[in-house]
């Protein structure tokens, strides 16, 4: 299933066009075009969106979606949300210094994702190595005025994150 997950991924937040599958401009694809293109079943798909771990992806009727992560041009329609007054980022030390002198950058993404609690950022910052966790200040950064939305599956996505607002745990 971590295959599927992972081919579902490229299909449905970065290369779409490399399997013959068009997302309209809010990112979904019906669900019938990916089977075809993916060469899977409807079972094994379903079983990818209900066990993955991070609810990366939706279906909603006929069709599906990725829920965030996109490095393709897609309005998911999330609309401003309060965010609680800390937000945490999990990465590896080896981008501290950067990470200090520039924020947190959505890099090829539309935007950085941020967790809502340690635990969840540790997971994330362990898939390239020992993880390092940040803590972000997004009562402030809300005060100032950016911006935070709210994915379907719990993250928490904003523009950029200043450095300003991180702190190491």
């Amino acid at each position: 299933m971590i295959r599927l997950s992972k081919r579902m991924s490229k299909a449905l937040r970065h290369q779409p066009e490399r399997i013959g599958l068009t997302l309209d401009p809010a990112g979904w694809v019906p669900l019938a075009d990916l089977l075809s293109a993916l060469g899977v079943s409807e079972a094994d798909v379903r079983e990818v969106v209900a066990r993955n771990d991070k609810k990366r992806f939706t279906i909603d009727g006929d069709r599906i979606r990725a829920n965030q992560g996109h490095s393709v041009e897609v309005d998911l329609g999330l609309p401003t949300a309060v965010p609680p007054g800390q937000l945490f980022h999990g990465t590896v030390a080896r981008y501290l210094d950067d990470i200090m002198r520039e924020g947190l950058r959505p890099m090829n993404r539309h935007d950085v994702h941020l967790s809502p609690d340690r635990e969840t950022a540790h997971r994330v910052g362990s898939r390239r190595g020992r993880p390092l966790i940040l803590t972000v200040d997004a009562a402030a950064m809300h005060a100032d005025g950016h911006e935070f939305r709210l994915s379907a599956n719990g993250v928490w996505l904003t523009q950029h994150v200043p450095a300003r607002y991180l702190q190491t745990s």
